[in-house]
């Protein structure tokens, strides 16, 4: 795929363009190009054979959120996203010479993988610009994918700078990931495979970014069935298109990191907002807490491992912003994959956060042997996992024989979390939680609850057998064989309040004796 340009000259290009004349022909502000649905139908037919037809699955959300949800799972493409379909009719459409000659982009991501897989299916040489942020997984894969990979720039903006001068010093086609033409003709076509796996559907909820996706999608779906509902769904970090259709035209929008960084896009696409703008219903932003929460909730339950971006519809969803859709039939692109591994596991941390099922708090014992033996048995007892700990000295002023001992836990869920508070007061004298939300609102809008818990008193822990099963500490040698029933070997004993099986009770007392 060499196409004969000396790259590492290239990637060193002086600065003898004027800055301000460095444009994309194919995105110009002041004549946008509004594509056509016949641009999608032969993109939709181009394509068919380069890429993965992703299915459209019913959600398993429905009964808890009161709506008929489908999730298209576009983050099954090669790459891992959407960005396939644009990428590959762009390249398919070049003239003989281009093609000859190759393409350049600017892109941290998804779009940069998209063109330089594809590019190399159809042999064409591909030069990416990716700023020192990118990661580097993603770095990795455009160069094994066949792609010319130039690290250049603290940002997107000075990636896409020094892209458009390396294109017009070697005659390269600059390729805009959101607003080219065939760009957003190719993101259309999954707006008509939503169509075919759901006939009637009522809604589709977008995530928006630069624009190309949703335009794209609107134009197809709205050309079918103008009665569908589209709605677009930004990050609170970076709400360019709410911003843009706002003043009726691109303009910069200052941005912050976000989990969907995917969606930081400052300035959308002309193209797009010319074709799609009119033809959005409704636009939304969405936190940070609840792009957490959605990601954690798409992999726990629909065992699906999407980015922050690709999340942000199920967000929304999930944060109520969308109340209209009660009832009805929504789909929802799940339109990217590929998530940073240590994002993931933060993603996750914040979600169960949110859900209350990872805790934090501390615990003064007794600094005496065994004083925080006592302490971690009290919470095995409750079947609570510790995920970390450590014990302070120093700052404990009320005794010099006692230590401080912060905890982070993993329970349940929240009334797992509220017992085992109770238990902890009613076992020590001073017990701070440090961290724990009573409910996701709680956790977006920072409400982190102290050491006053008025509902903790209602828990009562081992009522039930849900977390007697972990508890070593109940007395059952005090039970005499000869009050239980040899026959019955499953009839319950009575230890209390509690209730249990002859087996559990069993399994329980070996478990104890062993620990003693």
């Amino acid at each position: 795929m060499s196409s004969g340009i000396d790259w590492k000259e290239a990637s060193y290009v002086s600065s003898e363009f004027d800055e301000d004349e460095l444009t994309d022909p194919a995105c110009d502000p002041e004549n946008p190009t509004i594509i056509r649905f016949e641009d999608i139908s032969a993109a939709a037919y181009r394509i068919k054979n380069g890429i993965v037809r992703t299915s459209c699955d019913r959600s398993h959300m429905n009964a808890d959120l009161n709506m008929e949800m489908y999730f298209k799972k576009d983050y099954m493409q090669f790459t891992g996203s959407f960005k396939e379909r644009g990428a590959r009719y762009t390249l398919i459409k070049l003239t003989a010479e281009e093609k000859q000659t190759g393409v350049i982009t600017a892109s941290a991501g998804n779009h940069a993988q998209a063109l330089a897989y594809h590019g190399g299916q159809l042999n064409i040489p591909v030069t990416v610009v990716m700023p020192i942020i990118a990661p580097i997984m993603k770095v990795e894969n455009c160069k094994n994918y066949g792609a010319n990979v130039i690290i250049h720039g603290a940002d997107m903006g000075e990636s896409k700078l020094q892209a458009l001068k390396i294109g017009a010093k070697k005659g390269l086609m600059y390729i805009n990931g959101y607003d080219h033409p065939n760009i957003l003709a190719g993101q259309g076509t999954m707006g008509l495979e939503i169509l075919d796996q759901v006939p009637d559907v009522d809604a589709i909820v977008v995530p928006v970014g630069g624009g190309g996706l949703i335009a794209g999608l609107a134009l197809a779906v709205k050309t079918m069935k103008p009665d569908v509902c589209i709605i677009g769904v930004e990050p609170e970090l970076c709400p360019s298109f709410t911003t843009a259709m706002k003043y009726g035209k691109a303009v910069h929008t200052p941005t912050f990191p976000s989990l969907a960084d995917g969606l930081t896009i400052p300035t959308v696409g002309v193209n797009a907002l010319a074709t799609g703008g009119p033809l959005i219903d409704k636009m939304v932003t969405v936190s940070e807490a609840w792009i957490s929460i959605a990601i954690l909730r798409l992999i726990e339950l629909e065992k699906a491992v999407v980015e922050g971006a690709g999340a942000t519809g199920v967000a929304a969803i999930l944060a109520g912003l969308l109340p209209e859709l009660k009832g009805k039939k929504v789909v929802l692109p799940l339109c990217g994959g590929n998530i940073d591994t240590t994002l993931l596991g933060r993603c996750m941390d914040r979600g169960l956060a949110a859900d209350g099922r990872l805790i934090n708090f501390n615990v003064v014992v007794s600094d005496r042997p065994g004083g925080i033996a006592e302490l971690t048995r009290t919470i095995s007892n409750l079947g609570v996992s510790i995920k970390d700990i450590v014990h302070e000295r120093a700052w404990v002023r009320t005794n010099t024989f006692a230590v401080g001992v912060r905890i982070l836990a993993e329970t349940r869920n929240r009334t797992h979390s509220k017992e085992l508070f109770k238990l902890l007061r009613n076992s020590y004298d001073d017990v701070q939680i440090l961290g724990f939300y009573d409910s996701p609102e709680d956790y977006v809008a920072g409400n982190l609850q102290s050491s006053k818990f008025e509902s903790v008193e209602e828990e009562h822990p081992y009522e039930g057998n849900v977390n007697i099963q972990y508890n070593h500490d109940s007395n059952l040698a005090d039970i005499q064989a000869g009050e239980v029933d040899s026959e019955i070997s499953q009839e319950d004993l009575s230890i209390g309040n509690l209730q249990i099986s002859t087996k559990l009770a069993e399994k329980t007392s070996k478990v104890s004796s062993r620990l003693s």
